[in-house]
């Protein structure tokens, strides 16, 4: 179970004009569902003031056996953006095996200026998080996991469009294929990810567990087609 989640929760959210709008009431909810069961959720808060946008992030997970708690996750991020750059970053995340990441960056001198598992890092400073609120991230080569305050490199592929079902909608998404290169420090490989989006708005997205085959999907619980 302490691997089942590992890569799930890099879901913090970044801006950028065209790839994604911010929601209208200025949040974002998803469920976490895992065989069926809600486990967890993901909520995102859009603050704008003139020309910086602030996006503060939770993600909480709490799965119990037999009503005795098995697994606990959390994870925290606030990021900064300007100008549809990202231009400052802290975020933290607590495992319930003591691991916890402690991330942050910050544009300095034309650089982004990061710190995390791998210790500091001098990026570029378009660098975008690694995030799948933003679509833009489908077209980069290199991406920061804000997880662990690392770099990774990504590839994605676009598949058909498919209608999926939403709080009783019906959409018809976009629908895309990520994969990212795993880190000599991770548990595991990284998963491929699918990724749904309608009108550029993140709607879903799942990956398969390599260790036990069990699909976990994040699902937006609060759409409404504006």
């Amino acid at each position: 179970m302490k691997i089942i989640l590992f890569l799930l929760f890099i879901i913090l959210y970044t801006f950028n004009a065209k790839s994604f709008p911010i929601p209208k009431d200025g949040k974002a909810s998803f469920d976490i569902i895992r065989k069926n069961k809600i486990i967890g959720n993901v909520t995102s808060t859009f603050t704008k003031d003139d020309e910086i946008l602030k996006i503060h992030t939770i993600v909480d997970i709490q799965v119990k056996v037999l009503f005795i708690p098995a697994y606990k996750f959390f994870q925290e991020t606030t990021e900064i953006w300007k100008d549809k750059e990202l231009i400052e970053i802290i975020g933290f995340t607590d495992f319930e095996d003591e691991r916890e990441y402690h991330i942050n960056g910050k544009d300095i001198d034309n650089q982004f200026i990061a710190n995390g598992m791998d210790g500091e890092l001098s990026l570029e400073q378009s660098i975008l998080s690694l995030n799948y609120w933003n679509k833009d991230i489908l077209k980069q080569k290199k991406i920061f996991d804000t997880q662990k305050g690392i770099v990774r490199e990504i590839s994605s592929k676009k598949l058909d469009n498919e209608i999926i079902e939403i709080n009783g909608e019906k959409l018809d998404t976009e629908k895309y294929t990520l994969n990212a290169s795993k880190n000599p420090k991770d548990l595991g490989p990284f998963p491929e990810y699918t990724i749904w989006y309608y009108n550029n708005e993140l709607i879903q997205f799942k990956f398969t567990n390599w260790k036990d085959k069990k699909e976990v999907t994040t699902v937006r619980n609060d759409w409404k087609n504006n």
